[in-house]
């Protein structure tokens, strides 16, 4: 089999492993998030510690952290990420935790973004590419809502989330139906 080929495959099966994690949060945060402040915290936690262990995982499979830098800085910020989010949590509730993600979501987005167009020749990536952008506007709009009167709880995270996950999804169902050109 060719790289080019192994690559694609690789990059498939991540992606679906991508949404099936995005949906399995969604349902937790659905379920638990709500009626438990501890919950909602581990799962504001979990979400970017999943995000930088992706990360390394996908750039693992890409030739290391070395040479996948977006990935590496990524990796990095997601762990710090979880990190503070957590702390923010702790100290300032829904409006510390919901600040400190907008931020994550922003700086990833950007990431995811930058990635997505390097990769673009492997297909699959316009969805990458909107999920990027898309999540570092809602970032924006997260840190913007953490600083109003009425701060949204964790659950409201949950829609983004889901939009994550569907554009891996999709990612991941365009390598797997497209047509590749057959190799002389």
């Amino acid at each position: 089999m060719n790289s080019s080929l192994e690559n694609r495959l690789a990059l498939r099966q991540f992606y679906f492993l991508r949404a099936a994690a995005a949906s399995t949060w969604v349902v937790l945060v659905a379920l638990l998030a709500a009626k438990s402040p501890l919950a909602a915290g581990v799962l504001l936690f979990i979400y970017p510690a999943w995000d930088a262990l992706a990360n390394i995982i996908d750039a693992r499979r890409n030739g290391g952290l070395a040479v996948n830098p977006g990935q590496r800085l990524n990796a990095i910020v997601s762990t710090l990420t979880a990190i503070c989010v957590t702390v923010a949590f702790v100290q300032r509730g829904n409006a510390g935790g919901l600040a400190v993600f907008g931020a994550w979501a922003l700086l990833a987005g950007l990431f995811q973004l930058a990635v997505g167009i390097r990769r673009r020749k492997l297909g699959g990536q316009a969805f990458m590419i909107i999920s990027g952008a898309q999540s570092a506007l809602a970032g924006v709009i997260f840190i913007a809502r953490s600083l109003g009167d009425t701060v949204p709880g964790v659950v409201e995270l949950a829609p983004y989330a889901a939009f994550g996950g569907f554009y891996f999804l999709a990612s991941a169902l365009w390598l797997t139906f497209r047509k590749v050109p057959a190799v002389s």
